[in-house]
């Protein structure tokens, strides 16, 4: 930018009454040849969003005062303020969004609770200002990890890694997902960790289609970084303090422990990203997917399939197999543009002359359990129906088949009563 470019651009934002700050030295994502940048006082954050920007005024450029100062300067920001917005947590290089303010219109509009500030936050969650800044601060080297790491095995093979917070965390993040969270705007095509929703209600709308595709979010939790919460939390009204305390208190990362002798400490070695085990994370990532579920509705009524996602299970299904090729392209296109990944390995093309199957769920001519699985129940109670021990297990297994298909689960019982169950 040259000099005259700068002293236009210093003109045109004191023609419009914007501040300007000067960036000549300012490294990282900075364009080297800026000099000078004008600081939006009005708009909207987005070019179609409706989130206002709203600017706290104590984090604006200051004018200039003509000549020497010998005064003392007066006092912007506490040193409590001050330590807490430029320490590591809340450090940030992009300009645009760390002094935003909340915009209590675009909170109202979606029904969320107006917090101004981190006192706010810790009045809505009932505990004081330190306890929530000493869950959400983000540490380098953390001495009292907050989660505990543990793995269980899956079904299909390998291990699932459970991120679990501690009792008090857990207690906090309960509380957030009541009074916040739950309230965040969720697609009616998402039917994983919803109430009235569920696996049969995920795989009704499929019954007795010719063609059922299915595919698969990989790594869906582990795709919504803390720095996703956080624009996303600005982008429904919060202002960017409030946004990023929510964003670290509701993540976690990946840690490795460093023995320094005379301590232990827990350094991360990846970004904060929600994690299987905490309970806001089903929640919250469903509130993130909204857009992606918005723009995958549109995309299957406009090629004719009807769309549903259970969690990181995507399924389409339709009449006309023909236009599965453009639904699979169109479909990785919204994903990769969303900033999800596709699990390739478990893409699935079932046809009606097929096993057709849907979270565990069979939808080629009724909603159901396969035969296969009717078997394994069968067995179960022939040889296990009287034995006290297995009793629960049989039970569940049951109550299972009756969620889904209550007539087959009816058969089922009858076959347990006969044998004593």
């Amino acid at each position: 930018m040259s000099w005259w470019s700068s002293l236009w651009e210093r003109l045109t934002a004191w023609w419009r009454g914007e501040p300007t700050r000067s960036v000549a030295r300012i490294g990282g994502d900075a364009d080297v040849d800026q000099v000078v940048e004008t600081v939006r006082l009005s708009g909207t954050l987005t070019e179609h969003g409706r989130r206002r920007v709203l600017r706290d005024p104590k984090l604006l450029p200051k004018p200039k005062t003509a000549g020497w100062s010998m005064g003392k300067r007066p006092r912007i920001l506490t040193r409590d303020e001050a330590y807490r917005l430029f320490g590591g947590t809340l450090r940030t290089r992009n300009r645009e969004i760390r002094d935003l303010l909340p915009d209590p219109d675009q909170l109202q509009r979606h029904g969320l609770p107006h917090l101004a500030s981190e006192v706010e936050l810790a009045a809505l969650l009932d505990v004081s200002l330190t306890e929530l800044r000493f869950f959400s601060i983000h540490r380098v080297a953390e001495r009292q990890p907050h989660h505990v790491v543990f793995r269980i095995p899956k079904r299909g093979g390998g291990f699932r890694t459970i991120t679990a917070p501690k009792r008090r965390l857990r207690t906090v993040q309960r509380r957030l997902l009541a009074r916040l969270v739950d309230l965040l705007p969720v697609s009616d095509a998402a039917h994983g960790f919803r109430k009235g929703r569920s696996v049969a209600t995920h795989a009704a709308p499929h019954v007795g289609r010719k063609v059922v595709v299915k595919l698969d979010l990989e790594d869906f939790f582990h795709t919504v970084t803390w720095q996703r919460v956080r624009g996303y939390l600005i982008a429904m009204g919060y202002g960017y303090p409030v946004a990023t305390t929510i964003a670290v208190l509701v993540t976690e990362a990946e840690r490795q422990p460093v023995d320094l002798g005379d301590r232990v400490v827990h350094v991360p070695v990846g970004p904060r990203r929600c994690v299987q085990g905490a309970p806001t994370s089903p929640a919250l990532c469903n509130a993130i997917a909204h857009k992606l579920d918005r723009r995958l509705l549109g995309a299957a009524r406009a090629l004719g399939f009807t769309y549903t996602r259970y969690a990181d299970d995507l399924t389409f299904s339709g009449d006309d197999a023909t236009r599965v090729s453009a639904l699979l392209g169109l479909v990785r296109k919204i994903v990769v543009g969303e900033g999800f990944r596709l699990n390739d390995a478990k893409t699935r093309v079932m046809r009606a002359g097929g096993r057709q199957r849907v979270t565990g769920v069979t939808v080629n001519q009724v909603l159901g359990v396969s035969r296969r699985e009717r078997r394994r129940v069968r067995a179960m109670i022939h040889q296990h129906g009287g034995d006290p021990a297995w009793r629960d297990r049989i039970a569940g297994q049951l109550g299972w088949v009756g969620a889904v298909n209550p007539e087959q689960a009816g058969t089922l019982r009858a076959r347990w009563k006969r044998g004593g169950g």
